[in-house]
């Protein structure tokens, strides 16, 4: 894989996960993100080539050299994430790390809490369908060792020949073509404990990738070691691992940096996949086709305009995103986030308001959280959630100020169904 193939940061975790609030991250590791060729499609979904004119001003882009933007519409070469996916999944072990247990036992640790996951995310647009035909471990030739992979590793060789003995060993069993995804669910004896390294990745995007019954397995999500934060709640939280590294394949970028979760916090479970239950940002969904044209509201023009949102875990109808254009590439989304659906881990509902940048890269800071309480401390006492920015929400009678721009967004008030008014004033 060349390294324009999109590749992402992946944090390293340590012994800090056993204490409660620490959030300390060193990013280290490498992914790269995309889908299985067969299947193409924008990650958007089918809404992306037939945009709201109204909307336009706030369909930033990133300039070339980017390699995962967060740019709307997502770059073709992803999964889609809308409709029925299909994930193969494959529980791997190696003769120097044979599997303990059954392989299905590895297989529940991620399903069906994934597919859920999927599903009250997307508001139930993700038919997610995930599947094992193989049940039991499937023993490659090679020892673990004999791969090369460590934290970092990139596709070439290791991974490739990794894949190439995958395929090999499960292909009289397995239709690969019949699939839109794939995660390799490696026994949790290979490699490091994840309190020590993250080795868990995926590539996609790979045209070189190797090919099984005619189509190249561009699309993979490799999970290793148990995701456990230490907090006592793995077997709750363990599987959002996955639907982190999917999120990859529907193109998604990584929102920590290398200084850690102190950007985005706990407000997007690609910047935090630890510890209690958290949702997407409301601008992933758009992105994602989960939220249709007529949920968001672009907010482009000079002066004063009033908007009534809804929670984004709310099902149904209604406005749900607001987007302030500051020019091309970046922008505010403005959102109301609340206990419910995915977000078990709020501890002060309000309107969030965050800065999205579409020409930062993956595991640059592509998105940034506005903190209506710098340096509080923070509301939550969840174990690994990031502190700092759990209060970060505007409530009624707060606004946020971007004096360089001229913007002001003021929260005026909640409704007594729950939804928040908004006022952005420009210039």
């Amino acid at each position: 894989m060349q390294l324009s193939r999109r590749w992402i940061t992946r944090p390293r975790r340590s012994s800090w996960l056993a204490a409660a609030l620490a959030v300390a991250l060193s990013a280290t590791a490498t992914a790269s993100t995309g889908q299985l060729l067969a299947r193409s499609g924008s990650a958007a979904g089918p809404a992306s080539s037939a945009r709201s004119s109204a909307l336009g001003p706030c369909m930033i882009t990133g300039t070339m050299g980017v390699q995962m933007s967060e740019g709307v519409p997502t770059q073709p070469g992803y999964s889609r994430s809308t409709g029925t996916v299909r994930a193969l999944n494959l529980m791997v072990d190696f003769p120097d790390a044979p599997g303990e247990g059954e392989a299905l036992e590895r297989y529940r640790e991620f399903f069906p809490q994934t597919q859920k996951w999927f599903t009250t995310s997307s508001y139930g647009r993700l038919d997610y369908r995930a599947h094992a035909p193989v049940k039991d471990w499937l023993r490659m030739p090679r020892k673990f060792s004999s791969y090369g992979i460590e934290r970092g590793a990139p596709f070439d060789p290791g991974y490739r020949a990794l894949v190439e003995d995958i395929v090999r060993t499960a292909d009289p069993d397995v239709d690969f073509k019949a699939y839109d995804l794939v995660n390799i669910l490696v026994t949790p004896n290979a490699g490091p404990s994840a309190l020590d390294t993250v080795l868990s990745v995926t590539f996609a995007g790979n045209h070189e990738a190797p090919v099984a019954d005619g189509v190249p397995i561009s699309n993979a999500s490799f999970v290793y070691s148990r995701q456990d934060d230490g907090s006592g709640s793995y077997d709750e939280t363990g599987y959002r691992v996955l639907p982190h590294e999917n999120g990859h394949v529907f193109g998604l970028p990584d929102l920590y940096t290398a200084d850690g979760g102190g950007s985005v916090g706990h407000w997007d479970i690609m910047s935090e996949d630890w510890g209690a239950n958290n949702d997407l940002l409301g601008w992933h969904k758009w992105k994602l086709g989960w939220l249709d044209d007529n949920q968001v509201r672009c907010a482009a023009t000079s002066g004063v305009s009033e908007h009534l949102l809804s929670p984004l875990s709310s099902k149904g109808d209604g406005s749900k995103l607001t987007f302030v254009p500051l020019n091309e590439q970046t922008g505010y989304a403005v959102e109301v986030r609340t206990r419910g659906g995915n977000d078990e881990a709020i501890c002060k509902p309000g309107v969030l308001i965050y800065r999205v940048d579409a020409d930062v890269d993956t595991g640059q800071g592509p998105v940034t959280v506005a903190d209506s309480a710098r340096d509080s401390g923070g509301c939550t006492r969840r174990p690994n959630v990031h502190a700092e920015l759990s209060d970060a929400p505007y409530g009624p009678g707060e606004t946020f100020v971007d004096r360089d721009h001229g913007v002001r967004i003021a929260v005026l008030g909640q409704e007594e169904d729950g939804r928040f008014r908004v006022r952005v004033r420009r210039g």
